[in-house]
């Protein structure tokens, strides 16, 4: 045996524990469970010991969420109704970690990392902890080069950078699951790494096989936590998919990382706070709303290896682009695309409004020509938008307006550039030769 080895057997056998904590629980409150100890901290993961008359013995894992006085605080990663009054609490004194590695790649998993289908896991993975630091913001490199999504309306108007993080924001059935599979099925990234949070238990099988298609899933590893699943499942689902994403950004890979939806991680998170006992802030919202988002958000990235491209969907509450969390996911990110459900009614897909929509790094990464053309056609799409009502009551006379002339002229121009159907790829290159000849007047 070499010395390395032997050293790290000796470390291995060192940070063995030589006595186990335990405690019992004393009360079960709601979501929440209390028990006198063990010893922990905040985020620890301790193990239930449960007797029941059903199914025997089991183990159910909880979280420590916090304390009050001598007791401990802890919210369970599954239902609650088997456990009572003296079940056995074990603290293993480490958080939450799941095993990533290569094989993972096609695999749909559970928060807890583990297949869905209750296979049992890939050999040559290791732990990594779900919840780390974001990188240092001096070692993040400048994002430089684009990536394809191989969406016209995104590659052409709203061109995203690799490690850039995007939020997509619409209300329900405007298209966010669909564009995301768009995203999933067309990106020049390494790998895809697909967080389902707080959907219909219907809906990750109709993605999967709908949306993303088996081409798709080759490339990609889905963590699912379902709407009936307990709020700190939906929550860790968020945190091990970015985890996943971390993983392969170290080891040199631009990852692609899709949440649908950052809202439902956000709700869950409300109801681990108002169980804990915080006061309700912004619309029902805790304060730990608004201190977990940009420690989930600001994860992803580039860092001195890789990068990881991130895209969240934000649902908004009818439609309203200002409610709070939506405002603060916002604030963080790079850019925001936004899916107007009116142009959704109109056919049109995706339904991206590129009027409220933004990509704060377009500049700095597309060609002075293609930015100089995705702003050209901006302004005559809002020229036309501003003066849609007018020409439609027949208010509006040729000739009155060179500039509203103009746009009338475009307008079926660049709604037929903005128009893409679902299954259809198209590279970045040609997405901005059509633009710029759109653009230049030249016909398509």
């Amino acid at each position: 045996m070499n010395l390395a080895k032997a050293a790290d057997l000796t470390n291995f056998i060192q940070n063995i524990p030589t006595f186990k904590k335990y405690g019992r629980v004393s009360r079960v409150v709601g979501l929440m469970i209390e028990s006198q100890g063990p010893e922990s901290s905040i985020g620890d993961v301790c193990l239930i010991h449960v007797n029941s008359a059903l199914q025997g013995k089991s183990v159910i894992q909880a979280e420590v969420v916090g304390f009050k006085d001598e007791i401990v605080i802890l919210m369970p990663f599954t239902h609650i109704r088997e456990i009572s009054i003296g079940c056995l609490v074990e603290g293993t004194g480490k958080p939450l970690e799941v095993k990533v590695g290569p094989s993972l790649i096609g695999s749909i998993l559970d928060s807890m990392g583990m297949p869905i289908n209750e296979a049992a896991l890939p050999k040559g993975l290791v732990p990594v902890r779900t919840e780390q630091d974001p990188p240092n913001p001096l070692t993040r490199p400048t994002i430089r080069e684009k990536i394809e999504v191989g969406v016209k309306a995104i590659d052409g108007m709203l061109t995203v950078g690799k490690g850039q993080r995007v939020g997509i924001f619409a209300g329900s059935g405007v298209g966010k699951s669909t564009l995301l599979g768009m995203i999933a099925r067309n990106t020049t990234a390494d790998l895809n790494v697909i967080a389902l949070i707080g959907e219909r238990g219907r809906e990750v099988r109709e993605f999967i096989e709908n949306d993303l298609g088996e081409e798709g899933l080759k490339r990609s590893i889905i963590v699912a936590a379902t709407s009936d699943q307990p709020a700190l499942m939906r929550i860790k689902g968020a945190f091990t998919a970015t985890a996943i994403a971390e993983y392969f950004r170290d080891r040199g890979l631009n990852v692609m990382l899709m949440m649908d939806s950052v809202t439902r991680v956000a709700m869950a998170q409300r109801e681990v706070g108002l169980a804990v006992g915080e006061p309700p802030a912004t619309r029902g919202y805790t304060p730990s709303v608004f201190s977990i988002l940009p420690k989930l958000l600001e994860r992803t990235g580039t860092n001195l290896t890789g990068s990881i491209t991130a895209f969240y969907t934000v649902l908004v509450d009818g439609d309203d682009m200002n409610e709070p969390i939506a405002d603060a996911v916002r604030g963080i990110l790079d850019g925001h695309i936004v899916l107007d459900r009116t142009l959704a009614n109109k056919g049109q897909y995706p339904a991206i409004n590129v009027l409220k929509s933004v990509s704060r790094l377009m500049n700095h990464i597309a060609d002075p020509e293609h930015v100089a053309a995705a702003e050209r056609l901006r302004e005559l799409y809002y020229t036309y938008s501003k003066s849609e009502d007018l020409i439609n009551i027949g208010a509006y006379k040729r000739g009155t307006s060179r500039e509203i002339d103009e746009a009338i002229h475009f307008e079926p121009q660049i709604t037929g550039y903005l128009k893409q159907s679902f299954k259809q790829k198209i590279d970045s290159e040609q997405s901005v030769r059509e633009l710029i000849a759109l653009a230049n007047g030249e016909q398509r």
